[in-house]
């Protein structure tokens, strides 16, 4: 986990923030790292690291999915783990994971960071307890005729133009669509 931590320390201390909202964040986010490598993992009560993605279609169109325990609607993503060389390389993974997309291509610059309250487990299934997600999200773009396939973590996986999102969403999902359409050509 390691290297993992000092990745992710050096992208948030070299990234410029999109907003200054995540600005706010990238620099709660660096506090909480001052903590150690711990805080890139579930065990750190007080809140960790984790990386999620929003996948974009050559139409424009996002891919979100209904988290089967939140119901709501969001980018896919989750914790860190101590095979992922990169935060960015943990958000393609979960992405992929949760997508059954193959080939999603990476954007490596962060396009936000959301600091939110949570419920997880400690990764031993064990009952959830309170904690805080310093979510890093990237965009990645999914290759031409991509199919996905719903995981176990999601009841839905669905396509959205970002003029009609769907609701329930989750607090924070709106806030990264800017800065991924941007990135655009």
């Amino acid at each position: 986990m390691t290297a993992l931590y000092e990745n992710t320390v050096d992208v948030l201390t070299t990234w410029t923030a999109t907003s200054d909202d995540a600005e706010l964040a990238r620099r709660r986010t660096l506090s909480l790292l001052a903590d150690g490598p711990a805080a890139m993992t579930r065990a750190h009560r007080a809140g960790h690291v984790t990386a999620s993605a929003l996948i974009l279609g050559g139409d424009r169109r996002i891919l979100l999915c209904l988290h089967g325990r939140l119901d709501m609607w969001m980018q896919l993503g989750g914790h860190c783990e101590d095979g992922d060389p990169t935060l960015a390389a943990a958000a393609l993974r979960e992405a992929t994971e949760e997508s059954g997309i193959p080939g999603l291509i990476l954007d490596p610059t962060p396009i936000d960071i959301d600091i939110h309250d949570v419920r997880c487990g400690a990764g031993d299934g064990g009952p959830a307890e309170p904690s805080v997600h310093y979510d890093v999200r990237f965009l990645l773009h999914a290759p031409a005729g991509s199919i996905e396939q719903i995981s176990e973590e999601s009841t839905d996986l669905a396509w959205f133009h970002p003029e009609a999102l769907p609701s329930p969403l989750a607090t924070g999902t709106i806030q990264q669509i800017a800065p991924a359409l941007a990135r655009l050509p």
